[in-house]
């Protein structure tokens, strides 16, 4: 074996090992939010099940409620999310990116498959009738309920149809930084949202729910806004 031939195998486990640190640190979203999903999906199931005598054990939220209006509003608003991330995913080969479009869309589709799966429980329709975000006018929460959709943007924080073509046209490091002012946006958004819930919940496992996304989509907020920083790019989106 000549010396570039022993060099050769060392380099190329090198390159497996970073190969799969790589995967790591882009999947196990997925299995925080499947663990998510087991711990507080579980006890709204058993919440809404019935007893040993065949009664409910808790009734179901009313159609215009804020823990039905809730899980309707904030699932629109997860799925555009997911949507972003997948764009920006095949417009980028940069690690730092992908790794958290991979993390949104893991988590959120999951807590989206959560409220739906709590609508469904509860004999309730996955869509309404009723204005977006109609239920913050409830607890006080006026800026969301007044929201007037525009161009696809049904509530505070979501991307136009406008904004979304533009997304699909850019790559590299422009694709990036849309996405990053983008989702910042989106986020703020969502906080708002589950905030919202929050202070007005009934439903004591949606609210654990509304107080993770909270939590983690805040924590979002400054890594988003200290990538942008590092592309040198400032936060708020650009007038289309």
């Amino acid at each position: 074996m000549t010396a570039t031939e022993e060099s050769a195998e060392p380099a190329e486990d090198v390159a497996a090992t970073d190969r799969a640190a790589s995967r790591r640190r882009i999947w196990w979203p997925a299995a925080l939010a499947a663990a998510l999903a087991l711990a507080l999906g579980v006890p709204a199931l058993v919440a809404g099940g019935t007893s040993a005598s065949g009664t409910s054990s808790v009734s179901a939220p009313a159609d215009d409620s804020p823990e039905a209006g809730f899980a309707r509003d904030m699932s629109t608003h997860h799925q555009q999310a997911v949507d972003l991330s997948f764009i920006v995913r095949d417009r980028t080969s940069d690690e730092s990116t992908r790794t958290l479009a991979f993390d949104i869309i893991n988590t959120q589709a999951n807590q989206r498959g959560m409220m739906m799966g709590w609508l469904d429980q509860w004999g309730l329709t996955q869509h309404s009738p009723a204005k977006p975000m109609a239920w913050m006018s409830m607890g006080g929460h006026g800026h969301g309920a007044d929201y007037q959709a525009h161009d696809g943007s049904l509530m505070p924080g979501m991307a136009t149809n406008t904004q979304l073509a533009k997304l699909r046209s850019l790559s590299g490091r422009d694709a990036e930084v849309f996405y990053l002012q983008l989702m910042l946006e989106h986020h703020k958004g969502g906080v708002e949202m589950a905030q919202g819930y929050v202070d007005m919940a009934d439903n004591a496992t949606e609210k654990r729910l509304a107080q993770s996304m909270v939590a983690g989509q805040t924590s979002e907020i400054g890594l988003i806004t200290d990538m942008l920083q590092e592309r040198g790019a400032a936060p708020g989106v650009p007038a289309s």
